[in-house]
């Protein structure tokens, strides 16, 4: 790797560097939500830059970010960068006064050849980018047992009416369609929210989809109603879930696709973002006994819709070493390094489909890629109260038999009076 030790060019801000030279033994610490594994994984992303110009990178990784970063920064002692799990803290920050722009050193004709321009929009504030996104979830996918499908007959459905369809020919066939669990500790109940995000913005639309996801339309809009409704009819319906509803409102996340590989399967279908094959069991080989497909549209004028969430980074302290990790996260290098480790998609555009190592991860990525449009989780969007809040539980409630207005009607009442 070629990596300039000067960056040049820079327009000015509150914090910018005295000096624009890098120094070989300069340190930048990073505070982010990756521990194990993925802490691992992006060490690895970050070595070339290290090895290029000497600096240190110093990360540490908590499970207690949202927690540990006010306070750091409130007591003045932020870390230089942050890798944020969604964009909406890195934005109060921002607004705040506390951030960096990017876009003080770097074009943002570069990050534009490199993200989605929705991806751009959704971390910038009067017109400055300040977060650089390093990887993505895909979450509108299907996964399901080849091996299943072609003893039953089975095909990949194109269309929400044809999955419809199959579902039904499952069901008469003797089988259980899908898999479905939601249970997540205090955390029980966001499955069900990817469902309704994805339905929403299938039937809807994106205009209807950010309406929504800002408050602009409320969850008792007809529309957003449909969507549930939508979700209910496979989440309600005992022949359409394994365990029933008991079941779904039961049944660990991590744990409800290992019945596709049960003989005979105990079910056929399950949705979930790309992560979840992290928590399949030892004895799946990604390269034979899974597959996945996206999530079908619903209504053709919407095209492919899909719904991602990430992880990004932010910069609270401008010097020239950070300048310059930056702008190497900014190219496909580090995002190609992450993509061959496996278990990783990127959400950097010119990062070749080459990089991933098994065909597995190359759907998913060319899913992403091929996207008629882009979302972000809108739940991770919404005010904590209602996302991460009245949001699960009311998709507990629903799926538990509770009357859809009245579940609708408490998830409104949440959302704060300052953001009605």
């Amino acid at each position: 790797m070629t990596l300039s030790l000067v960056i040049f060019g820079c327009q000015s801000s509150p914090s910018q560097p005295q000096s624009t030279e890098v120094q070989p033994g300069d340190t930048i610490t990073i505070l982010g939500t990756l521990t194990g594994v993925g802490e691992d994984k992006l060490r690895q992303a970050m070595a070339p830059f290290t090895e290029a110009t000497g600096v240190q990178v110093i990360y540490e990784g908590t499970d207690a970010f949202t927690t540990l970063v006010p306070v750091r920064v409130d007591s003045g002692n932020p870390p230089d960068i942050a890798l944020f799990p969604q964009p909406g803290l890195m934005l109060d920050f921002a607004e705040a006064g506390q951030m960096v722009p990017l876009t003080d050193f770097i074009d943002r004709a570069t990050l534009a050849d490199a993200y989605d321009e929705y991806l751009l929009n959704l971390v910038s504030q009067d017109e400055a980018v300040y977060g650089l996104w390093m990887r993505a979830d895909v979450k509108s996918l299907v996964w399901y047992s080849p091996t299943a499908f072609a003893a039953k007959g089975y095909t990949v459905p194109e269309t929400w009416a044809e999955m419809t369809a199959l579902s039904d020919r499952i069901i008469a066939d003797g089988g259980t369609p899908w898999c479905l669990g939601i249970e997540s500790g205090q955390a029980t109940g966001w499955v069900g929210t990817d469902w309704v995000e994805d339905i929403l913005l299938r039937q809807a639309g994106p205009a209807v989809y950010d309406q929504w996801v800002s408050h602009e339309i409320p969850f008792s809009d007809p529309q957003v109603q449909a969507a549930f409704e939508e979700f209910g009819a496979i989440a309600r319906n005992p022949q359409a879930v394994l365990g029933g509803t008991t079941g779904v409102i039961s049944t660990p996340f991590g744990e409800a696709p290992r019945p596709l590989f049960d003989n005979p399967p105990g079910c056929y279908l399950h949705r979930q973002a790309s992560f979840i094959v992290e928590f399949l069991p030892d004895r799946v080989d990604p390269d034979s006994d899974i597959s996945v497909f996206a999530l079908p549209p619903i209504d053709p004028a919407q095209g492919q819709p899909v719904i991602i969430g990430g992880i990004l980074f932010g910069v609270f302290n401008d010097t020239p070493a950070v300048r310059a990790l930056m702008a190497y996260l900014a190219t496909p290098e580090p995002h190609a390094i992450w993509a061959g480790l496996g278990s990783y998609l990127s959400p950097h555009r010119q990062v070749s489909l080459d990089a991933y190592p098994n065909d597995l991860t190359r759907q998913q990525a060319e899913i992403l890629r091929n996207a008629d449009v882009l979302r972000f989780d809108g739940s991770d969007l919404m005010p904590g109260a209602v996302g991460t809040g009245a949001f699960w539980s009311g998709m507990v409630d629903y799926v538990d038999g509770q009357d859809l207005t009245r579940v609708l009607a408490d998830i409104d009442a949440a959302w704060p009076p300052d953001n009605r």
